[in-house]
């Protein structure tokens, strides 16, 4: 219903209008994109058959696509349900087909993100096991093996009193 009113609204708006809500608005769209349920990620992507709309968007892609192009993205690569995949594919095109460099800057910085997201859940993963280990270890009793021969400082100990005198 919000997605059907948002066209209506949209297909009465001027340009300069639309260019003064047109971030907060497709941070939502592209919300909507990525919604499991199926109607309201198609119906989002039902704004682009609508010519005024349409052009309204592509005469502002430069702003709207960096928003939204890690949603179609997302769509592509796992929405469950296959139309959704296909109108993303075909929104993806009415934005390859209106502006090929725009579309390849917003792919690169989309991979990476990407990239950069992976390496930070690795380093999670990894943080997680060390800190899993030194649980278990601290449960299990086992410590560290930590010489006796130095202090925690480095510096030699004996419980010689010459030694310890550094004579």
């Amino acid at each position: 219903m919000f997605l059907g009113e948002l066209e209506e609204v949209l297909e009465a708006t001027q340009e300069p209008e639309f260019q003064r809500c047109m971030v907060p608005l497709f941070r939502q769209i592209a919300r909507c994109l990525n919604s499991s349920h199926f109607q309201v990620a198609e119906r989002s992507l039902f704004l682009w058959n609508n010519d005024h709309v349409r052009n309204l968007i592509t005469l502002n892609r430069k702003m709207i696509l960096p928003i939204i192009f890690p949603a179609l993205e997302r769509n592509l690569r796992g929405h469950w349900n296959q139309a959704v995949q296909g109108l993303t594919l075909n929104v993806r095109k009415l934005f390859l087909d209106a502006d090929q460099e725009l579309f390849e800057e917003c792919s690169l910085r989309f991979q990476e993100s990407e990239a950069k997201e992976k390496e930070k859940r690795k380093a999670k993963l990894t943080w997680e096991r060390l800190e899993d280990i030194a649980a278990s270890k601290a449960i299990s009793k086992e410590a560290v093996l930590v010489s006796q021969k130095f202090s925690f400082l480095g510096i030699p100990s004996s419980t010689s009193p010459r030694m310890a005198a550094g004579t």
